[in-house]
């Protein structure tokens, strides 16, 4: 899906490690949320309370899933899967365009 219709964007950006990471929010009519955003270069560690699918759409970058010993790479289109409650690693090499779906 190249666009989203009927949805809510939410104007405030979400910023992350002094902004180097940003996304909006996107809020479709049934209450799944979906945010979009840019990933500078940078080694990140995030949480997460949901599931969640990260789809990379432009950029490169290496991800430590939970339980797992090696990094995998992870290019414009592809995706990984986090599940909820978990702690995931990222090494973001080139500028990153993504969007991560929130699984309930």
């Amino acid at each position: 899906m190249s666009e989203f219709r009927n949805v809510t964007v939410v104007k405030k950006a979400n910023l992350f490690f002094e902004g180097k990471v940003a996304s909006r929010t996107v809020i479709f009519a049934d209450g799944s949320k979906k945010t979009l955003g840019i990933m500078q270069p940078g080694e990140f560690e995030f949480n997460t309370s949901e599931k969640e699918i990260m789809e990379i759409l432009a950029g490169e970058l290496e991800v430590l899933l939970p339980g797992a010993k090696d990094w995998r790479q992870v290019k414009g289109g592809e995706s990984f899967e986090v599940p909820a409650g978990a702690k995931f690693g990222l090494k973001v090499r080139t500028l990153t365009d993504y969007c991560c779906s929130f699984i309930a």
